[in-house]
């Protein structure tokens, strides 16, 4: 049996390179969406476009859709607006705990169907602030899963595999773009809509992106404008 690789997968641009990379690197993809209450759920439907292009042998959605009943974010609480500009600190649409949480069900995942690796799309460069995108996060919950598991205990460590870490949107581009990644059944916008609305924090990290890869982005925005042209 061939190595396998738990991709968590949101249907987005980074997630998606994750993908890519894990099918260069020799796995056998195991994509995991959460469904966790969030504003839309065109991040789902794209997810499953992405596997579907993969063609995996299996890719899991799971509902966790406490996390709305939580709230306290502008991606899972409808009294709290996405915002249009640039915010100062932890942006509104921080998600409490989301990695934390998304990459604690990747291990166990992984660890049910002897994975060797969880990838994840975090960045710590072009991202927009979040405290559970950061290498220390990363290398701290890695020691913990290793403790925390039977696979840790018996000497097969769960690898928290983050290759777009130190990477720019626009460097991450490149190297999807390198390798064929489907840019076109990603979507990025926090707004959900089936046109980008271009304004939100994650549409001009994207836009930016594809700017500085000097390509074009194939996702349609409401302006028309099409990113790297």
């Amino acid at each position: 049996m061939g190595k396998k690789a738990v991709i968590v997968l949101s249907g987005g641009l980074d997630s998606t390179t994750c993908m890519g990379l894990a099918q260069a690197e020799g796995y056998e993809l195991y994509p995991l969406t959460f469904d966790y209450g969030q504003r839309h759920d065109r991040e789902v439907e794209q997810a499953k476009a992405i596997a579907h292009h993969y063609e995996v042998k299996e890719h899991r959605i799971v509902d966790i859709g406490f996390l709305n009943q939580i709230g306290g974010s502008a991606l899972t609480e409808d009294s709290i607006s996405v915002p249009t500009e640039e915010e100062e600190g932890i942006p509104t649409t921080y998600v409490p705990a989301r990695n934390l949480i998304f990459l604690s069900l990747a291990a166990a995942y992984a660890e049910v169907i002897e994975a060797e690796a969880v990838y994840t799309g975090v960045s710590a460069v072009d991202y927009s602030g979040y405290p559970d995108c950061r290498p220390q996060f990363i290398s701290h919950l890695e020691e913990t899963i290793c403790r925390a598991t039977k696979a840790g205990e018996e000497g097969r460590p769960i690898r928290l595999v983050t290759p777009l870490i130190h990477l720019s949107k626009g460097e991450t581009i490149r190297e999807g773009l390198r390798l064929h990644v489907p840019y076109h059944l990603t979507t990025s916008c926090y707004q959900g809509g089936e046109v980008a609305c271009g304004v939100c924090d994650s549409c001009r990290l994207r836009r930016k992106g594809f700017a500085d890869a000097e390509a074009i982005d194939p996702i349609p925005y409401v302006d028309g404008v099409k990113a790297g042209g």
